[in-house]
């Protein structure tokens, strides 16, 4: 649906992306992160037609998005981050006029108007004006119109934001349930949202790819420390000279709370301490009530590959 190839574009002094290349499947949902300024936004708008590269080629469902604008963007739907809506219109009469501008017509631009307030959970607001909206009905709006003429690819460019935790769900459940019917390429700093609804990661700094894979096997590649928690009540023992004895301790951090030393232990990356802390406990006779390893996340594989060099 998306091809990419040695995408790259300028500015006086800047590089903001460099030689990308990178491919998105139809049905797929894609995460596309990287920190401020890694070039996020400017791909997502040289896709969209909404600016063009210094070099290298683009095209949606085969379309290339530089000599062939309009056919492409026939094919999608594109949210950016800052959604440019006519505050002085009405929601109905304004996905009217923005499916019209699309090629909807008649009977055909009613039907998707309506289709589109019902699945963007619009309808309550139909005639109000945009000015009016709270930020996250304008994003439900953004989206709608993004939707109206029924794109086979939609990108994303931060959805979510500004919007509160309730809010955010309502729109994690209706990306994914989009996506049975669309390919996604989504932009977040949220990356739990993109852990719980991507199949594919590509991940951008300082305008080239990191890395490309799924949220489980970029984790599973992750090489930074991990964590232990174990909270117990060591009597007099210090627990962390005799934790930090223990092969594949980095380092142990404690706090004291109603009596129960709270352990956080630095372990070398992919290891699992947890039977060696266990035998150490039941040696010293100490009474535990907790003992786990963190998961690695997302984050920490984001954090590890754009902070690496810096």
């Amino acid at each position: 649906m998306i091809k990419v190839e040695q995408l790259t574009k300028k500015y006086p002094g800047v590089t903001a992306i460099s030689d990308l290349s990178f491919e998105v499947g139809k049905g797929e949902i894609v995460g596309f992160l990287g920190p401020n300024g890694a070039g996020k936004s400017t791909t997502m708008r040289i896709l969209s037609s909404f600016m063009p590269a210094t070099s290298g080629r683009a095209s949606i469902a085969g379309h290339d998005v530089f000599s062939d604008s309009l056919r492409a963007r026939m094919h999608l739907g594109y949210l950016p981050e800052s959604v440019p809506l006519y505050g002085d219109m009405r929601v109905s009469e304004y996905l009217r006029y923005r499916g019209s501008l699309k090629g909807l017509s008649g009977k055909k631009l009613r039907n998707r108007v309506e289709v589109v307030k019902e699945l963007c959970s619009v309808k309550d607001v139909e005639n109000q004006l945009i000015a009016t909206l709270s930020k996250g009905y304008r994003q439900r709006v953004g989206l709608a119109e993004a939707l109206v003429h029924e794109p086979d690819l939609l990108i994303l460019d931060e959805p979510t934001i500004g919007l509160d935790p309730n809010q955010i769900r309502q729109v994690r459940e209706l990306i994914k349930s989009l996506g049975e019917r669309h390919t996604i390429l989504l932009s977040t700093h949220i990356l739990s949202e993109v852990e719980m609804t991507c199949s594919r990661v590509i991940i951008i700094h300082r305008g080239k790819i990191e890395a490309s894979d799924t949220p489980e096997n970029l984790v599973g590649q992750i090489r930074t420390s991990g964590t232990v928690k174990v909270e117990a009540k060591t009597g007099s023992d210090d627990p962390v000279q005799m934790i930090e004895k223990i092969p594949g301790v980095k380092n142990v951090s404690v706090n004291m709370e109603d009596g129960w030393q709270q352990c956080s232990i630095r372990v070398e990356a992919n290891s699992d301490l947890r039977e060696a802390i266990f035998r150490l406990a039941i040696a010293r006779h100490w009474v535990v009530r907790e003992l786990t390893q963190e998961r690695a996340t997302l984050e920490d594989v984001f954090v590890e590959l754009t902070q690496a060099d810096d």
